[in-house]
């Protein structure tokens, strides 16, 4: 009776042991089954931590401080020539893009008109020049009166006057350039009657050009007169022309508030043309040693700042800032010579986020691939959560 009462206790005990041995073991299994999961969703974050950017290095390079804007191109000297007198055009002597004399004949008009008024006149003032001689010679012996003699005298002079007036009007049938220069336009052809004052050419002189900027009144103490320029020109791409500052307004506008600066050019050496728009730049001072970075490693976020690498890290860094030209910038404080700054990337940045330099493309291109399947866990870890 005693064995089989104490027979079915012994398997109580051994069952609850075993029970409570198997649910110790699920509790325990549930709880490293999360941790494991957080650990490595930790080693993910770690991984994708570091983001990818391109830096330049601080280096030493001459700049120069310059002024820069637009203006069209124009002759220094450009002359529209008129008929001084009407007649038929008997010759044209000269066609468009011909180089022309100051002094040069353009156009002879008929000269038949001209030549017997001046014939006339001289047969006139001959007459008089013997009636006054004639008159001189009697006053003596008090045959003629004084005062006919000063009326002969006022009468000669007048008619020599017409005389030279004739003699003009003659010279002026025969067109003459004003200027040298190169024929624009013609708008003359032989047989056209002219009117007096009538457009008939103009002549731009493109050997001396100039281009007119309006400045800031702020640049008035930067700039003068013999600073070099620089110009490119839309028509001529991948060419650069060299000038001076010719002169520079003494006075400022002031409904605009600049100052008229005209910057010439030899239009004789070079290809360009009066009309041509270009770009101007006016280099007024230069350093020959500055410290510069690109200017794609400022930041937008108002005092001037870079984001400095150091040791995989990133601090932004407060720069002074000098002359800027072209793609450079001149940094005056807040950085060394061979420090990094970022170029790109700046966007995904703050101040102490680790980063991957990428040197080269290539390296841009083989980091993306890894950055992706490195967020993929952590993407499976989220949606698990």
């Amino acid at each position: 009776m005693s064995y089989s009462i104490l027979l079915p206790g012994r398997r109580s005990a051994t069952c609850a042991a075993a029970l409570l041995l198997t649910t110790s073991l699920l509790l325990s299994g549930c709880a490293a089954g999360p941790n494991a999961e957080a650990k490595a969703e930790t080693k993910d974050e770690k991984k994708v931590d570091a983001v990818p950017v391109e830096v330049a290095v601080a280096s030493h390079r001459a700049v120069a401080a310059s002024y820069t804007g637009t203006a069209a191109l124009e002759p220094r000297a450009e002359s529209q020539v008129v008929a001084k007198t009407s007649g038929v055009a008997l010759a044209v002597l000269v066609e468009e893009g011909q180089r022309v004399s100051a002094g040069q004949p353009l156009v002879r008009l008929d000269p038949d008109r001209a030549r017997l008024a001046v014939a006339q006149s001289e047969a006139q003032l001959r007459k008089l020049e013997n009636n006054y001689q004639r008159a001189q010679k009697l006053v003596g012996q008090q045959m003629v009166s004084a005062a006919d003699v000063d009326q002969l005298r006022y009468d000669l002079e007048n008619m020599r006057a017409q005389y030279r007036l004739a003699t003009l009007e003659l010279s002026y049938t025969t067109v003459v350039a004003p200027i040298s220069g190169v024929i624009a336009s013609r708008s003359i052809k032989t047989g056209n009657f002219v009117q007096i004052n009538t457009p008939i050419f103009r002549i731009v002189d493109n050997s001396r050009l100039e281009a007119t900027l309006n400045v800031p009144e702020r640049e008035l103490a930067t700039l003068r007169a013999g600073q070099p320029v620089t110009l490119s020109a839309d028509a001529l791409p991948g060419q650069s022309f060299t000038g001076t500052v010719d002169r520079i307004a003494p006075v400022v506008d002031s409904g605009s508030g600049t100052f008229r600066v005209v910057s010439a050019f030899d239009g004789a050496a070079h290809a360009l043309q009066p009309g041509m728009f270009g770009r101007i730049r006016i280099d007024y001072d230069q350093r020959a040693d500055a410290l510069v970075v690109p200017r794609l490693s400022l930041l937008d976020d108002g005092e001037p700042a870079v984001f400095r690498v150091r040791a995989g890290k990133v601090a932004r860094v407060p720069v002074k800032l000098g002359y800027a030209e072209g793609p450079w910038v001149e940094i005056r404080e807040g950085l060394a010579a061979g420090d990094q700054v970022v170029t790109a990337g700046k966007v995904a940045l703050r101040d102490g986020t680790a980063v991957q330099v990428i040197a080269d493309p290539n390296a841009k291109a083989k980091a993306k691939p890894a950055t992706v399947a490195a967020a993929k866990p952590a993407d499976k870890a989220g949606s698990q959560q």
